[in-house]
């Protein structure tokens, strides 16, 4: 396979692990905890250009580059990191890893329990998106950053970048917070219990333990297959889809696919079975209900009074999963704590989605914030 130009090339996943517990959110001492990650460009002698990329429900820590020549397709955010990208990696120290709860090579539910010898399953604790942030934590303080020059992350991974500010306001100078929610409402709670039902219904479950077993494979395809839908717009929908069947020229009064966009979210159920976990599923959406900024410290002013760093918050104009609102909430609250902000909502169709498919506006709007950023450094 030829290396596209742009591209950060051959990559590898690497591990940290450390041996002492840490306090959860929910009281429990945790641990050992391992944490996959991988890295591109070179980290400068000062050790100040890193930047910390956080993924989304589904993603994990591969986002640039191939993992070997015979890959088909790049990391997740392939068309944002790279030579001359928005996260320029002849410029940048990208760190991306996965995180706790995860299933991609960070301690999950799928992960040894040293206790038992046996997959965690559903003794894995109930964990929090600050929990997430506090084990990231511990691998910049192990790779020798004392202050991250950015960190940014999409949907989930914005929720943790919020978090980033909020715990350790010294330890970054710019965040950018993409297509993501200061709390989650109750419609995303629902649909997130939904997924959940799908999965804990499905008989292969068995209450968690299933590794090594007969997956809830239909439990999970039909959760990937309700939360998909959030992820698009009508507008996207239409246009890919609309009304289209599905290698065939008329219905034919059964229940098997006549329409494109039903193979497709079967595909994109099938698909997610191949490659995810069904526990990590439930503890990660889990994780995504808890996150309430407002709650937690009493008002979003509250919460990021502490806050030292600049911020860019990303919307698109399509999301219905998270809309433009949330973020602009969150930028005046900011710009009353007399906060530098900068806000953008993205024209785009491609609905909550857009974080990883548009590339027209999104990547300059990044770069010139870090070119900015880079001068006051």
């Amino acid at each position: 396979m030829e290396i596209l130009t742009g591209s950060v090339g051959i990559v590898e996943t690497k591990y940290f692990s450390f041996e002492e517990k840490i306090r959860l959110e929910n009281g429990l001492d945790f641990g050992p905890v391992t944490v996959a990650y991988e890295t591109y460009g070179n980290l400068n002698e000062n050790k100040d250009n890193a930047i910390l990329v956080l993924h989304a429900l589904s993603g994990d820590a591969h986002a640039a580059g191939y993992h070997s020549p015979e890959d088909k397709k790049p990391g997740w955010w392939d068309g944002i990191i790279g030579p001359g990208k928005a996260l320029d990696t002849d410029k940048y120290f990208v760190i991306c890893p996965n995180f706790l709860g995860g299933c991609k090579g960070s301690t999950g539910p799928s992960s040894i329990n040293p206790g038992t010898g046996r997959p965690y399953g559903m003794d894995f604790p109930i964990i929090t998106v600050e929990d997430m942030v506090r084990v990231q934590k511990k691998l910049i303080d192990y790779l020798g950053i004392k202050k991250l020059l950015n960190v940014v992350g999409g949907s989930l991974g914005g929720m943790q970048a919020m978090a980033w500010a909020i715990l350790f306001p010294d330890a970054l100078g710019s965040c950018t917070v993409i297509a993501a929610p200061t709390r989650l409402s109750a419609q995303n709670i629902a649909f997130n219990e939904v997924g959940r039902n799908a999965i804990i219904s499905d008989l292969a479950w068995n209450n968690g333990d299933y590794y090594g077993k007969d997956l809830p494979a239909r439990g999970l395809a039909l959760a990937r297959m309700v939360a998909h839908i959030t992820y698009l717009s009508e507008e996207s929908m239409h246009k890919k889809f609309g009304r289209r069947l599905q290698d065939k020229t008329k219905i034919d009064f059964n229940f098997d696919v006549n329409f494109q966009v039903e193979s497709y979210l079967r595909y994109q159920g099938q698909s997610f079975v191949d490659r995810f976990d069904a526990n990590s599923y439930l503890f990660i959406t889990k994780a995504m209900d808890y996150f309430d900024l407002h709650q937690k410290y009493g008002s979003l002013a509250h919460a990021f009074k502490d806050s030292k760093c600049k911020f860019l918050f990303l919307s698109f104009s399509t999301d219905w999963l998270f809309p433009p609102g949330e973020l602009k909430e969150a930028a005046r609250t900011l710009m009353s704590l007399g906060k530098e902000v900068t806000y953008c909502n993205i024209e785009a169709p491609f609905g909550h989605d857009s974080f990883l498919l548009e590339f027209e506006h999104q990547p300059s709007i990044i770069k010139n914030f870090l070119k900015g950023i880079s001068k006051e450094s």
